[in-house]
């Protein structure tokens, strides 16, 4: 008997029918036709029982015995029908999908040539990297992926300005075509200059835009800024030092800065914890009112990130009207990724509350926080104590005695004096102006010091620094809770069978399943638990 039924006391009058013969009434059979998304399937009943069929009758209407009404219909519903076509067609993908860019080559570069592979874009994960390393990192992806996709992470640095100018001269030289701009409070020159350099007027007139933008925000004031064309202020102090040309200026007017506005909800790492479902409607509503007074051609599209762990959160996303989905926390736990086999068990292991909030290594001084994952680390509270420390006192010498030797004991494991002749040799390959400045503050130098730990921290955690576990800095949001509960059970669970392209082709084709679920019952037909969620086989 089937676990279907059609609650409805009237159909609507399709004008199709399928033979009675092929219709299909057993859970596992009708679980089959849901899952052969390439085609569509009917609902039908076969005597008392209501079932599905894959096929029309011949003729796709019939009055031949054995041909019954088709009582509901959802169409074929493929994992790469979903999303923008533009993005897709833009950035040379199969798939409206964004591997995002988790720092220190956390999105390694495996992560990257895996993704785009099959037909998935990624940004390779450059924030906190010096330069060479990046350029070291590009060159490898580009040898796998001559054509593309791949994408590179430009994160803001206020504190480290030498960081993103050197990493965008890195990238005209390298010919990057597309960035993942991140962690932005304003626009800088250095964005502007990348976007800029790229533009060129096409034969017909229109602007070329060379270098593609895909811009991470969480404020509407900054995704106006993204969505936009570019300030004149700095357009005009990038013509002054010969950085762009004139007609680069002039064609500056006519693009946003950005060509994708990525909606970044409560995400691992920097975050401010905006709700997804206020997030995404207000930068959409945003993107609106800002197209309809620039009329752009292609058109600014929004996707979203930050939540995204399930095949219901990505089929949320796009019903909201999302373009893309991106992806980060979860990436992280991949076999690909850039963290350590005991990190990524970690991570594994994490429920939805297992994340806080702790200070960022990149915008310490600022008081700006990122999300991390505290099950098996203690790396938040001791950060957060340093912060403490830092607010209350202007340098090294005015934090009383036993403080000084509970943090040099518990957290640096060394002399503070020790850790600021290793800070000073780091920074002065990092970013000469930063050490020279900080050599003439108190209150600067204790917030080198201080970044010491929080910087390290994240590469102990890549690395797999033994004896640092406890110190271990892993960025991870609430999203990687649900993904864990969503496999459990299933062979995902296991943290050494997770592939990248393996999770993300099963969250896009769990959204398609669900979407043709959707659209079934809203036609009437009641499905039972087992058929209604989207498993991993």
């Amino acid at each position: 008997m089937s676990s279907l039924a059609f609650n409805k006391n009237t159909a609507i009058d399709w004008a199709w029918q399928v033979d009675a013969s092929s219709i299909r009434t057993d859970d596992s059979q009708i679980k089959a036709a849901l899952m052969d998304l390439d085609n569509p399937l009917y609902v039908a009943k076969n005597g008392a029982d209501v079932g599905i069929a894959n096929t029309l009758s011949s003729g796709g209407a019939s009055d031949g015995a054995g041909a019954t009404e088709v009582l509901a219909f959802a169409q074929s519903l493929k994992a790469e029908d979903l999303g923008d076509d533009a993005y897709k067609k833009q950035h040379g993908v199969k798939y409206a999908y964004h591997g995002g860019a988790m720092a220190n080559g956390i999105a390694s570069v495996e992560l990257v040539v895996a993704l785009g592979k099959a037909g998935l874009l990624c940004s390779f994960g450059a924030a906190g990297l010096v330069p060479d390393a990046v350029e070291a990192a590009i060159l490898r992806i580009q040898a796998e992926l001559p054509n593309g996709p791949y994408a590179v992470n430009l994160i803001h640095a206020p504190a480290e300005e030498a960081l993103e100018r050197g990493a965008v001269e890195r990238f005209l030289k390298l010919g990057v075509k597309t960035v993942e701009a991140s962690a932005y409070l304003g626009l800088t020159e250095h964005i502007v200059w990348y976007r800029l350099a790229g533009l060129s007027k096409n034969p017909d007139g229109s602007v070329n835009i060379g270098n593609k933008v895909i811009a991470k925000v969480s404020r509407t004031e900054v995704g106006r800024r993204f969505m936009e064309p570019a300030p004149a202020k700095l357009v005009d102090k990038l013509l002054a030092q010969d950085k762009i040309t004139q007609e680069q200026a002039a064609l500056s007017k006519l693009v946003p800065m950005a060509d994708d506005i990525t909606a970044e909800a409560d995400s691992g790492g920097h975050t401010d914890n905006r709700p997804f479902l206020t997030l995404l409607p207000s930068i959409i509503a945003l993107r609106d009112e800002v197209q309809a007074n620039y009329n752009f051609s292609p058109a600014l599209r929004v996707g979203a990130g930050g939540g995204i762990g399930t095949p219901e959160a990505t089929l949320a996303a796009f019903n909201m009207g999302a373009a893309y989905i991106v992806l980060g926390s979860v990436n992280q736990g991949c076999v690909e990724a850039g963290a350590s086999e005991h990190t990524r068990k970690l991570l594994a292991s994490a429920e939805m509350a297992d994340v806080t909030m702790a200070p960022a290594a990149d915008m310490f001084e600022m008081g700006v926080k990122l999300q991390v994952l505290k099950r098996g680390s203690m790396f938040a509270m001791r950060a957060n104590k340093l912060y403490d420390l830092y607010v209350a006192y202007d340098s090294i010498e005015d934090i009383p005695a036993a403080e000084r030797v509970k943090i040099e004991k518990q957290i640096f494991r060394s002399n503070l004096d020790d850790i600021w002749e290793g800070t000073m040799s780091f920074f002065q390959e990092r970013d000469p102006e930063m050490l020279a400045r900080a050599k003439s503050s108190p209150k600067r130098k204790m917030a080198l010091i201080f970044r010491w730990y929080l910087g390290l921290s994240s590469r102990w955690s890549n690395a797999g620094e033994q004896g640092r576990e406890m110190d271990y800095q892993i960025w991870a949001g609430p999203s990687l809770g649900a993904f864990n509960s969503w496999v459990k059970g299933t062979y995902l669970e296991d943290y050494t069978k997770r592939k990248a392209v393996d999770v993300a082709l099963h969250m896009l084709k769990g959204a398609a399943y669900l979407q043709r679920v959707n659209q079934l019952k809203l036609l009437g037909v009641s499905l039972p638990s087992s058929l209604s969620g989207y498993r991993v086989g």
